[in-house]
């Protein structure tokens, strides 16, 4: 994928900051303009497109950063789509600063980082409310996946009236978004593989000089940039979840096969990336779904 000096110097700034992995590592993407890069410069972002939020995300998914910029730049988009000019400019720049809030869609059964934002977007019947935690009940879950908070979101009845958005933008955005994470997270899953295959030996020679574990490589590697071309064609949402949901869990699953035994073991980050190939396809729709949806609609 062709990407313009400012995007890669965007994408070496944030792995950069990445591998030296801070404690503190939200606010270090905030001081960068992370959490506003989607957002217009006139309510206090940065003002870029969808493209630089992936190249960003696609760095976190990598390492599986446990940060809320995902489900935070969701949420402001949900803010952008309805219009309201006051709501944008009481919402979003907080938003940009650090601020945590999260959408919370009416047909979402696990929502992102719900059990520490601030300000919770609920969409019911094509209107937006903004409410606060304390308004709701909010449940933290326990899931395989470690590295990414969810709770279920309970509310008796909305309040906060924003007004009309569009949900299937949001929806598209949040789709887009996921799905360059998701190709951070393949991208990493085939590193590890490659460097494992380099230094397993096996009959007296690295595994990976062994024709049949090349093949395998190669189409991992197949599958991680298709992934990559899916997820930056932003047009065509749906399609993109959908793919890179599927390379990543066959990617995932063929990192496990070639590290073998030590790819489960609690030590090892593989086990850490398969869950999350497994947990990342559920939101927002799990590929069946969607396939499905496309069948009724025919």
């Amino acid at each position: 994928m062709w990407l313009t000096d400012e995007q890669l110097a965007l994408q070496d700034t944030v792995a950069r900051l990445l591998a030296k992995e801070p404690d503190d590592l939200w606010p270090k993407l905030c001081e960068i303009g992370a959490a506003g890069l989607a957002i217009p410069e006139e309510y206090g972002g940065s003002g870029a497109t969808l493209t630089e939020l992936q190249i960003v995300l696609e760095q976190l998914g990598r390492t599986l950063a446990p940060v809320p910029l995902l489900g935070t730049a969701i949420a402001a988009e949900a803010v952008l789509s309805t219009g309201n000019t006051e709501a944008c400019r009481r919402l979003l720049p907080g938003i940009a600063a650090g601020g945590i809030a999260t959408w919370c869609p009416p047909t979402e059964k696990y929502v992102l980082d719900a059990d520490r934002a601030e300000v919770l977007l609920v969409g019911v019947g094509g209107l937006l409310y903004e409410m606060r935690p304390n308004q709701a009940r909010v449940e933290p879950l326990t899931t395989m996946d470690e590295s990414r908070r969810l709770a279920t979101v309970t509310i008796d009845e909305p309040t906060g009236l924003i007004g009309p958005y569009d949900e299937g933008r949001v929806r598209g955005f949040a789709l887009s978004a996921l799905a360059a994470e998701q190709v951070g997270t393949a991208d990493r899953c085939l590193e590890m593989t490659v460097e494992y295959a380099k230094q397993r030996v096996q009959f007296g020679r690295p595994i990976g000089g062994f024709q049949a574990v090349k093949h395998r490589l190669a189409d991992m590697h197949v599958l991680v940039e298709t992934a990559r071309s899916a997820a930056y064609d932003t047009d065509h949402p749906v399609e993109a979840k959908v793919y890179c949901s599927e390379a990543l869990g066959r990617v995932a699953a063929e990192m496990v096969q070639l590290h073998g035994g030590i790819a489960i073991t609690w030590e090892h980050d593989a086990q850490r990336y398969f869950k999350r190939a497994h947990g990342a396809a559920f939101l927002f729709g799990h590929p069946a779904e969607h396939l499905r949806a496309y069948q009724v609609r025919g």
